[in-house]
């Protein structure tokens, strides 16, 4: 037997509750690579699948949650992963649909899979997990787009949670100019820490405004925000720049004008890490291994156990959680 956090449904009530269960290895789905898993985090969706209603995203009950995992293979039916090896899941709607990481096994489909980069652990591949992931495609989708360094500062909007933090570090070890949004004052020696030059007080682009266009200020922007300040960001950027759109913690309504696409050629960006493609996947995890500095990165880990999952999962949709949690299952 081993440790998962199961989520039980009362069917009285209809809410969930979390809590560490003991479950059997044949209790797992069915899958063609069973992993030890050794570490896991905390993302804005994994709050979201930890909440009493499942957040909309899990349907079926008991559930494992936790949609990020590393670990190593135990077990493998399929010839590109044999036992020994170490691995890396995030996305496919594992820990949604799908039972997940927090738990000391997981059973998962190999397509799923990717082999740990050179250079990183297991540990740090989850200090990075899908919200790391989901900022390097979105570096590397704004270079597809023509950013350079030296054009003018990039923005990170919630630059002190987990995709704004891998974001702010990435950018400044690129030689970016990063200015950093946070509407939490103190967060500010820690995002400077990371790299950024400036930090823009989230009440300064939190509304929108008549205008359609200002003054051209940002050369690029990675925005987990979304709704009134995304609208007021777009109004902002410089002509031909582009705006990353990798979250809704604002709100998924746009009161936006096509204006900026239409006068300044600004391009909108959507960037998606739960279906990337195998191939843009890998390369993303090369270019994290490669220009994440390791110890801006330690810098933003908070450890953490299975049985802190159900306080993190409230903590994270609260704003309450800065940088990158990395959960030890088998601590």
């Amino acid at each position: 037997m081993f440790n998962a956090v199961v989520m039980n449904k009362d069917e009285d009530s209809g809410l969930a509750t979390a809590s560490v269960e003991q479950i059997e290895l044949d209790q797992l789905p069915e899958g063609n690579v069973t992993v030890a898993v050794e570490y896991s985090t905390v993302n804005y969706k994994d709050g979201l699948c930890l909440s009493p209603k499942g957040g909309g995203l899990v349907r079926k009950y008991p559930h494992i949650p936790g949609i990020d995992f590393a670990g190593t293979v135990e077990a493998s039916e399929d010839d590109r992963y044999k036992p020994g090896d170490k691995v890396v899941l995030t996305g496919w709607r594992v820990g949604e649909a799908f039972w997940g990481g927090y738990s000391q096994k997981a059973r998962v489909n190999a397509d799923w899979l990717v082999p740990l980069p050179t250079g990183l652990d297991s540990r740090q591949a989850m200090a990075v997990g899908t919200a790391g992931l989901t900022a390097m495609l979105s570096v590397m989708a704004l270079e597809d787009h023509g950013m350079k360094p030296g054009q003018g500062p990039v923005l990170v909007t919630g630059a002190a949670g987990g995709v704004g933090s891998v974001a702010t570090a990435i950018l400044a070890n690129l030689g970016y100019e990063v200015a950093g949004v946070t509407g939490r004052p103190e967060t500010e020696a820690y995002l400077r820490d990371l790299g950024a030059t400036q930090i823009v007080a989230r009440d300064e682009l939190n509304e929108t405004v008549k205008r359609p266009l200002e003054s051209e200020t940002w050369a690029g922007c990675i925005d987990a925000v979304g709704g009134e300040m995304l609208a007021r960001v777009l109004g902002q950027m410089i002509y031909g720049a582009s705006v990353a759109a990798v979250g809704l913690a604002g709100g998924a309504g746009l009161p936006a004008t096509v204006i900026p696409f239409l006068l300044r050629g600004v391009n909108l960006l959507g960037i998606d890490s739960v279906m990337q493609p195998y191939d843009n996947r890998l390369r993303a995890w090369e270019r994290l291994a490669a220009d994440l500095p390791m110890e801006k990165l330690e810098a933003m880990v908070n450890p953490a156990v299975l049985s802190d999952l159900p306080q993190l999962g409230a903590d994270i949709l609260k704003g309450q959680v800065k940088g990158r949690v990395v959960v030890d299952v088998n601590a």
